[in-house]
């Protein structure tokens, strides 16, 4: 009977979730409207809606109940009272590795397309690992921390009191998704494994003038400053209340000395003291899809048109920053998208049009360590 119920909680979630907003956003709504729900049956529906939506858009025509069993069974490492109830020949497989567990879907459901797990699969560059990168839907991201500059040792001693079991690469902390961590002291910024490894490409120095110029809330900028506290910073970003946001994050971390503007750079930019920078950090607004995997609502809410347009955004970003840049000096071009047309050719754009030299590029592959996947180049002009 609880497993019943629980099913009906889920499809009457469905029935009320229209896809206008996140799932995170939208779950506080639906639990006020539901306040019978105790904690265990609202992280429960939290789990079932999150695996329904790691099937994308795979056997569309199947009821509902048969997708949810499927994401289960393949979104899953070990045994489930709730998928026993429903499928137990599923569940009795649930620990095999992914791959053997597509390939029981496959023979069990002829109607089960790999491809469409992620349907935009024509767009990925070529650099990434195709069946890696889908398979790695099925596998929930992991929350990282980025320990402050000098802080590493004070955020171990933490977690270690608290009994949180993680893993550090330097000042990256691993920690398993969903995780609570409490500090009086500002000891870290949550922050994705990938997003972190761009700071390999600034390379600041001592004196230089900085322009983040998609800001947003200033993670990239704490960044940099952790890289090289001696430099001067000015952060730009085309929303005022985002900017509030990163005034309040360089509060937090004792920041004081930067300047900021609100600044539309799809527009004609004008009168920017100083006239050039030392350095520019591009994250460009993007379609997201190297994120999917921590908001799979979006492998069936993205319309396939914006690939397009963000492709021509960054393109008129990237135009109009470049002309601020010293000769000799780097762009960091950086999206959290899988997409060809937002990157590469992006940086031919630069390095045919503009005349840039490219450094160096890459695809920060976030599947192969429960990460986001990104994509970062640095040029110069």
């Amino acid at each position: 009977m609880i497993f019943d119920n629980q099913y009906r909680t889920f499809e009457r979630f469905l029935d009320s979730y229209k896809g206008d907003m996140p799932l995170a956003r939208f779950f506080p709504d639906f639990f006020k409207k539901n306040k019978q729900m105790g904690s265990r049956d609202r992280r429960f529906l939290m789990e079932l809606v999150y695996s329904f939506s790691r099937l994308g858009t795979a056997m569309p025509e199947a009821d509902i109940r048969e997708r949810l069993m499927i994401a289960l069974f393949l979104c899953k490492t070990e045994s489930s009272a709730f998928l026993a109830h429903f499928e137990p020949e599923l569940d009795a497989m649930v620990s095999l590795p992914l791959s053997e567990k597509i390939q029981q879907v496959e023979a069990r459901y002829p109607d089960f397309k790999r491809e469409e797990i992620f349907p935009y699969s024509a767009y990925l560059s070529s650099l990434i690992d195709k069946e890696a990168f889908l398979d790695s839907h099925f596998m929930q991201p992991a929350l990282f921390l980025r320990a402050m500059r000098g802080k590493e040792a004070a955020l171990e001693d933490v977690l270690n009191e608290k009994n949180i079991a993680f893993r550090r690469e330097g000042t990256c902390f691993e920690l398993k998704n969903a995780t609570s961590v409490e500090t009086a002291d500002y000891l870290f910024e949550v922050q994705d494994r990938s997003s972190q490894y761009t700071a390999h490409y600034f390379q600041p120095s001592a004196g230089e003038y900085w322009w983040d110029c998609c800001a947003a809330s200033g993670g990239k900028s704490l960044m940099l400053l952790d890289e090289q506290p001696d430099i001067r910073l000015f952060v730009s970003d085309v929303r005022e209340s985002i900017l509030k946001n990163l005034d309040l994050r360089f509060e937090q971390a004792g920041i004081k000395k930067y300047t900021r503007r609100l600044i539309d750079l799809t527009g004609e930019i004008t009168s920017i003291e100083p006239a050039s920078f030392d350095g520019i950090i591009l994250d460009a607004p993007c379609t997201g899809s190297g994120t999917w995997g921590r908001t799979p609502e979006m492998i069936t809410l993205f319309e396939e048109h914006k690939i397009e347009y963000f492709s021509r955004l960054q393109q008129q970003m990237a135009d109009n920053v470049v002309q601020f840049l010293k000769p000799g000096k780097p762009l960091v071009y950086i999206t959290c998208s899988v997409f060809e047309k937002e990157n590469e050719a992006i940086v031919s754009f630069l390095v045919n049009e503009k005349g840039m030299k490219l450094e160096q590029m890459e695809y920060i592959k976030g599947y192969e360590h429960h990460a986001d996947s990104m994509f970062v180049a640095r040029l110069t002009r």
